[in-house]
């Protein structure tokens, strides 16, 4: 739409010409182009908390105390301050200006955590449809090796308390809490936990169950349903009932039993049903993959060698399959991982050499509808040209629709794959993409500045991914997709000279407010002694 490059041009254009049906958005961040974060105050004077991200509409900037005991909530001002002098430009902000609190003014302090309970600061979800945030604490009472009691996993920590806080971050108030005892949550860059407009599912690995709960606009925290054990309400009633039948079987002989006999009897040689059932979405899962075998030949002898060839000769490694991560694709399908316990156990580094499955759970119809293994090309090409559809955001999320993929970015795609045609084995790239799966909710920004249609940048250095990056000392460039190909900013961790105090930066983190030219720069020590340096990149 725009022939020129400069921005009162663009606005006069923009006036006078309607950009193609379905492009004005896209045309809107143009501009963006134009308006950079080209100016940096380094080592900028600020509280010592650990600052976690901005929420997707922008209102709020969330931190943690350096305790981790204590949430503080920042809202976003833009810099102010009166220059006498003609070209204010040409001289240096003035002293207040350089200070964390010109650019941001801090709304309030709320403590979450008790004395031997702790903020997990690697984990927040934002609801921008009623600005609730959802934040954690952990119990800092912790076993590596507790007994695998009441239907546990063995191999999995326990953590003694996790509590998840729902907090209106308009005024701090703790709406409501959901408390697991004794449980192991992965809650490292959100992994065991997924939003979705309303609904919020949180995985325990420890007790292998998805808890799916509904956040109420009232605030309230209700339980909505379980999928583990059991996939209906009433499973485990009707179970219960069965085993009762199954202990006597012919009710007419009871009377023939001695008093005491039939009491003890009922509650001594009641069958355990753990140890006759496995869960109730292993059943589905076994159940789909036979029923899929059986399918696929018609022929009955060929049928049978099929069956024991894919299915009972693998039957005990599909009994040991494990949920790993879920996420959702709607409001009625999960996307579950499954997985080995070593796998779960050795992290999300050695994740690729395991054996994995993804499959696709229907919660109303508690059906599985789809199963694939981490090597299958054909789940490849879905993720390949529907990336979108996994990255499901709320509906009321604005912002997150204009992430880029390279399901609808050509030039994600592109270099996607120039990865894949450098790759040695196909089926380890297959394996290395789809390990990404199920996404981490809100793990990616919004910013402008991450659209690869309107900038380039090294994404070793940084990206839209919420992760921490090795801290280097050449700047980070951003340079413009379009001609006449210029840089037009540059994201630096220090100046020219280096820090003055001489202290040694080892993983640097970014902070991209959602459509300000804002961003912070935080660099990090392996020491906690030492003060996280932090820099303010914008638009002066």
């Amino acid at each position: 739409m725009f022939r020129s490059n400069n921005i009162v041009a663009r606005i006069f254009q923009r006036q006078i010409c309607t950009p193609a049906p379905g492009t004005s958005v896209h045309c809107a961040r143009r501009f963006y182009e134009n308006l950079v974060p080209s100016f940096t105050i380094y080592d900028v004077e600020c509280p010592d908390h650990s600052f976690r991200k901005f929420t997707d509409d922008g209102q709020y900037l969330i931190s943690f105390s350096r305790n981790n005991q204590d949430l503080i909530v920042y809202r976003p001002t833009w810099l102010s301050f009166s220059c006498k002098e003609e070209d204010c430009d040409a001289h240096d902000l003035p002293s207040k200006a350089r200070r964390f609190e010109s650019f941001f003014t801090q709304l309030y302090s709320v403590s979450l955590a008790s004395c031997n309970e702790q903020i997990c600061k690697d984990f927040f979800l934002y609801m921008d449809s009623n600005q609730y945030g959802i934040f954690a604490t952990t119990s800092t009472v912790q076993s590596q090796e507790a007994p695998a009691t009441g239907g546990a996993i063995p191999g999995f920590p326990s953590i003694e308390k996790i509590t998840f806080h729902l907090l209106r971050l308009e005024d701090g108030v703790i709406l409501d809490e959901k408390v697991f005892l004794n449980d192991f949550v992965n809650l490292v860059h959100n992994m065991g936990v997924f939003l979705y407009d309303d609904l919020l599912a949180i995985v325990s690995l420890r007790y292998q169950t998805v808890h799916i709960l509904q956040i109420r606009d009232s605030g309230n925290l209700v339980d909505v349903r379980a999928i583990g054990a059991y996939c209906h309400e009433d499973d485990e009633l009707f179970l219960n009932s069965n085993a009762q039948c199954m202990a006597f079987p012919d009710k007419s002989k009871l009377h023939q039993l001695p008093q005491n006999h039939v009491q003890n009897g009922l509650h001594h040689s009641q069958p355990n049903l753990e140890e006759f059932f496995l869960s109730g979405i292993k059943q589905r899962l076994l159940s789909f993959i036979f029923r899929r075998i059986w399918n696929e030949e018609k022929d009955r002898t060929l049928r049978v060698q099929c069956l024991k060839k894919k299915f009972y000769f693998h039957f005990q490694d599909y009994v040991d399959l494990i949920i790993w991560k879920v996420q959702f694709l709607d409001r009625h399908h999960l996307l579950i991982k499954f997985g080995s316990v070593e796998g779960v156990v050795q992290g999300a580094r050695n994740a690729d050499h395991y054996p994995a499955f993804f499959a696709v759970y229907n919660m109303e119809t508690t059906e599985i509808v789809a199963f694939y293994q981490n090597s299958a090309e054909d789940l490849y090409h879905l993720f390949e040209q529907y990336c979108d559809h996994f990255h499901s955001t709320s509906r009321n999320s604005l912002y997150m629709n204009f992430i880029s993929s390279h399901s609808n970015n050509i030039h994600a795609l592109e270099q996607l794959r120039s990865i894949k045609n450098k790759a040695s084995s196909s089926s380890q790239f297959v394996k290395k993409m789809l390990g990404s799966l199920p996404f981490s909710c809100q793990s990616q920004s919004p910013s402008p500045y991450f659209d690869q249609s309107l900038f380039r940048f090294d994404e070793k250095l940084i990206s839209a991914t919420d992760r921490h990056r090795q801290s280097t000392d050449h700047p980070i460039k951003f340079i413009l997709r379009r001609p006449p190909y210029s840089l037009k900013f540059k994201i630096k961790l220090g100046p020219e000279a280096g820090s003055a105090d001489g202290r040694t930066k080892k993983f640097s983190s970014f902070l991209f407010h959602p459509f300000l030219p804002l961003a912070l720069s935080i660099q990090h020590t392996f020491l906690s002694s030492q003060p996280s340096v932090v820099n303010i990149h914008f638009r002066r």
